[in-house]
């Protein structure tokens, strides 16, 4: 089964653990710890919407995207009920190359961690680096294979990983353990990578 597939199957079930319903505090933490200011914003893999919006209410311009075609229509949905504007649309973000876009940060909550191959998270990398301006932000929050071996929850990568696919694109600004914001009692392990976009190696 496809991604598209796949996701679109959870949010017609509902299996979708990952759904918060509100902003994940860990993007509220980097905002304000690195004094991120309002700025196009690109969110991939934006689920329901809720960090979008969250974005778009302290002053951010936000473009989201999800693979699913009924979290966008959630997504759309719950930004009317909020009364902010927001461009979503379903995307394959491993295929869309579209550089000169002018984001000032791109932001992803457990959308690069879903890919298995290392290409394809190479891929990912340099699209998010197509996306922005130079000098421009990624924070991303990824699932951590530094937590206990476990049959359920987010993919789990390594601190190699994530520096193998993103470092001729990026520079790594902080890789740091962490929680996911999450309903569980016992949130799994990520990281909460922040990188800024090389000035060379992104065209």
């Amino acid at each position: 089964m496809s991604k598209e597939k796949m996701f679109e199957e959870r949010y017609k079930t509902g299996d979708t653990p990952w759904e918060l319903d509100r902003v994940d505090s860990n993007l509220i933490e980097i905002i304000e710890k690195e004094n991120i200011r309002p700025c196009r914003t690109l969110e991939i893999g934006c689920g329901t919407g809720s960090n979008a919006i969250w974005l778009a209410q302290n002053g951010f311009d936000v473009t989201g995207s999800d693979f699913s075609p009924l979290a966008i229509e959630k997504a759309r949905a719950k930004s009317q009920q909020h009364g902010v504007e927001i461009h979503f649309f379903v995307d394959d973000f491993l295929k869309q190359e579209k550089s000169g876009s002018g984001f000032g940060l791109v932001f992803d909550r457990g959308c690069f961690h879903s890919f298995d191959k290392k290409e394809d998270r190479k891929i990912f990398a340099r699209n998010a680096g197509y996306n922005l301006k130079e000098g421009g932000y990624w924070f991303s929050i990824m699932g951590n294979a530094d937590d206990k071996p476990r049959d359920t929850g987010p993919p789990m990568r390594s601190a190699l990983d994530i520096v193998t696919a993103v470092e001729p694109y990026f520079e790594i600004l902080s890789l740091v353990s962490g929680r996911f914001d999450s309903t569980r009692e016992k949130p799994a392990l990520c990281w909460k990578c922040l990188m800024r976009k090389r000035f060379k190696g992104v065209k």
